[in-house]
């Protein structure tokens, strides 16, 4: 018993001797995450002070140190440019379909299966779709969905579900639709395979104690299993719906913007204003503009559904 206060006061004596020699140990733990930090920061926020600092002035890729001080004139022009605005009513639709139908999908099939053994020996195969690059997803989509030799197209022939052959990217709805398709396909194993875990690590207590009190398998999910569920399925959707947001390379190879501009995203409009217009002012303060209005949005649906449900 003795030891311990004595072990202490060396411990104290030591600290105190090593501070007297100008080595304090209290910042030996700042100075070991010090880097790490370093590079986080260097990566994450000078980008976005760059981005910032350039929202300011009429710049262009192409005559650099030619920068002229414009205040807030480019966010102006952004909410007057019909092309920027179309993109966000685009972001809205396209996104905003895509997360809903991966949602209910991934929800729907992880209640059906969640309690199968099966599930857990193979839910790595799963994540088959998000192995493929997603210049390799879009070129595959892209071909399914091609004019003139389209495979969904023959297959709905083929099968009776459509008797004339229809032009995916030529209609504003199907060319939306094709995008939405794509994204299901390759993200709805993420918010499944998210759902099932979080399922599977529930009480299974809770659900058995319900069906003794004459609960049927649906009114259990619906009552017991879905509300412990809700922060789960609030943080799911904050990452895939900013995610989806900032959805680029399936526009950019499947599409392009077309039809007449009916697909063209924030991020496209983005790239297609900065890269090929050089107007690298403008690009960025939309950039920033959809990057406060994406963490304003996260940061809402999380202090509204996240943190109610773990008080």
């Amino acid at each position: 018993m003795s030891s311990v206060p004595a072990s202490t006061a060396s411990v104290k004596s030591a600290r105190a001797a090593a501070r007297r020699r100008g080595h304090d140990p209290r910042w030996l733990p700042y100075a070991l995450v010090a880097p790490a930090v370093a590079y986080l920061l260097g990566i994450t926020l000078y980008p976005f002070i760059y981005a910032l600092y350039k929202s300011f002035y009429q710049s262009s890729f192409t005559m650099p140190g030619m920068d002229t001080f414009v205040g807030l004139g480019n966010y102006a022009s952004l909410f007057r440019d019909g092309d920027f605005l179309a993109s966000v009513v685009n972001t809205v639709i396209i996104s905003g379909s895509s997360v809903l139908a991966e949602f209910v999908l991934a929800l729907g099939l992880a209640a059906l299966v969640y309690r199968d053994p099966w599930v857990k020996g193979w839910r790595m195969i799963f994540l088959a779709p998000m192995l493929f690059m997603p210049s390799a997803v879009s070129f595959m989509w892209k071909l399914l969905f091609v004019p003139g030799a389209s495979v969904v197209n023959d297959l709905m022939g083929h099968t009776g579900v459509l008797p004339d052959a229809l032009n995916w990217v030529g209609n504003p709805a199907l060319a939306r639709l094709s995008l939405v398709v794509a994204d299901v396909w390759e993200w709805t194993p993420f918010l499944f395979l998210i759902f099932v875990g979080a399922l599977q690590a529930q009480n299974s207590d809770l659900e058995e104690a319900a069906k003794v009190d004459g609960a049927r398998s649906w009114q259990v999910f619906w009552q017991v299993s879905l509300p412990l569920l809700r922060p789960i399925i609030a943080i799911a959707l904050v990452l895939r719906g900013i995610d989806a947001v900032t959805m680029f390379t399936k526009v950019y190879v499947m599409t392009q913007g077309a039809p007449a501009g009916n697909t063209e995203t924030v991020s496209y409009f983005i790239y297609r204003v900065g890269f090929n217009q050089f107007d690298a002012g403008t690009a960025a303060a939309a950039s920033v503009l959809v990057l406060i209005v994406t963490i304003g949005v996260a940061q809402y649906a999380v202090s509204r559904y996240f943190r109610p449900a773990m008080e």
